[in-house]
């Protein structure tokens, strides 16, 4: 019993001794990390600073500056591990994550499929920051791409967030890519109106609208699309050139659809109500209508 005794003195002894004679070391280790945390955030800054005069690119610059401090940080604690005589814990932790790769590959299949994707993005993409896209059936504008994900803000003011997957995966509609913009209108004229002069004043008014634009690529035009129950039904066609998908491009169609109108009303066009027609059927040979007469007195 008083051998036992001993030896568990002997042995607790010697593990106080190991642990007083590694508190340099795990200092040191400590100093490191805090050190490493502040070197990583000086060096992600740096980086910024870098690529900021090679490209202009927000979202390259963020996703990269992220990666490059993440890198930073897993070295640094790696560092302190071997300094703090952890060595082994290091190597252990390095050996376990590649053991553990193809489990935790098939557990969080997504997170990481998520993460490759967004490396793919931040160098290849469809759109930039502030540009109007939509994906699959989600609309709005592309605020920032992070490591899973790339969030998007809606017209109606929400937040949504998007996994890197999905861009990759599905189709993605760029709004404002190259600035340019179509919009379109109908315009519904009388059957009894001369459909070539109506075009004729109608693009003029067109043309004549502010912030439409007018090229060899980008062409202002006006067809018959349709013949209604009552009009004539005519497509107006026209580009603006904007990064503002939603107010200034409405802006711009609201002034076309006004002077459209104005110049319509005043070439002595017509764009007359809709018709409904009422059959009479079996021995129906009139219809009963009752019109209620309120005496002005009585309703006030």
């Amino acid at each position: 019993m008083i051998e036992s005794i001993k030896i568990f003195e002997d042995s607790l002894s010697a593990y106080w001794n190991d642990f007083v004679a590694s508190v340099p070391k795990i200092i040191l280790a400590i100093l490191l990390i805090v050190i490493g945390f502040l070197l990583a955030n000086v060096i992600s800054r740096l980086f910024k600073k870098t690529i900021l005069l090679r490209t202009q690119d927000p979202l390259m610059i963020n996703f990269l500056s992220k990666t490059v401090k993440l890198g930073v940080l897993i070295s640094v604690i790696m560092l302190a591990l071997n300094v703090a005589g952890l060595g082994g814990v290091a190597a252990g932790m390095l050996t376990a994550a590649g053991a553990s790769a193809v489990i935790i590959g098939f557990a969080f299949k997504d997170v990481g499929e998520n993460f490759i994707s967004g490396i793919i993005l931040s160098f290849n993409r469809p759109f930039d920051v502030n540009d109007t896209v939509m994906v699959d059936t989600i609309f709005g504008k592309i605020t920032s791409l992070e490591f899973r994900y790339t969030k998007l803000k809606t017209f109606d003011g929400r937040d949504v967030y998007i996994p890197n997957s999905d861009i990759i995966k599905k189709a993605v509609y760029n709004y404002t890519e190259d600035g340019f913009f179509r919009l379109d209108f109908m315009v519904g004229i009388d059957y009894e109106d001369d459909i070539d002069f109506a075009k004729k004043v109608i693009l003029e008014a067109v043309r004549a609208s502010e912030g439409v634009i007018e090229n060899t690529e980008h062409e202002s035009f006006v067809v018959v699309d349709s013949l209604g129950v009552s009009t004539v039904n005519l497509k107006v066609l026209f580009w603006t050139e904007t990064k503002e998908y939603r107010k200034r491009a409405s802006e711009v169609k609201s002034s076309v659809v006004r002077n459209v109108k104005q110049v319509i009303m005043e070439n002595g066009l017509n764009m007359p109500a809709d018709i409904t027609e009422i059959k009479l059927y079996g021995s129906q040979t009139s219809i009963p209508v009752t019109v209620d007469y309120m005496d002005k007195k009585e309703n006030s």
